[in-house]
């Protein structure tokens, strides 16, 4: 994910002609995309509502904390990690990890 410089709002994507901005919608400022950064744009959808998640593909999990835990897949004991609420508000968030070695993925529900 990417964020303003001047007032820290969400970057969103936008495609002139051949070329991929980030584009700040508060203070209208762009940033112009590196040509050898690739834009991954990907779209969630949970229970009728969408969700838009902007990366590049180097920063996708480089921006997540690490914590110490064993991978099921390589017994690798560093993962990154994140919380998300998946299910209702009343109900513990969800956390997920993903190994730093290999790359596999898995959810813990609290």
């Amino acid at each position: 994910m990417r964020f303003c410089e001047k007032d820290g709002n969400l970057l969103v994507v936008e495609h002139k002609r051949k070329n991929t901005y980030l584009v700040c919608r508060k203070c209208k400022r762009v940033y112009k995309t590196k040509p050898s950064e690739k834009v991954k744009i990907s779209s969630e959808f949970h229970e009728g509502k969408k969700k838009v998640l902007v990366m590049s593909e180097k920063d996708q999990f480089s921006e997540l904390p690490k914590t110490k835990i064993m991978c099921n897949n390589c017994e690798n004991m560093e993962a990154y990690w994140w919380m998300q609420q998946t299910r209702s508000a009343d109900e513990p968030p969800t956390m997920f990890y993903k190994c730093t070695k290999c790359g596999y993925s898995w959810r813990s529900y609290s």
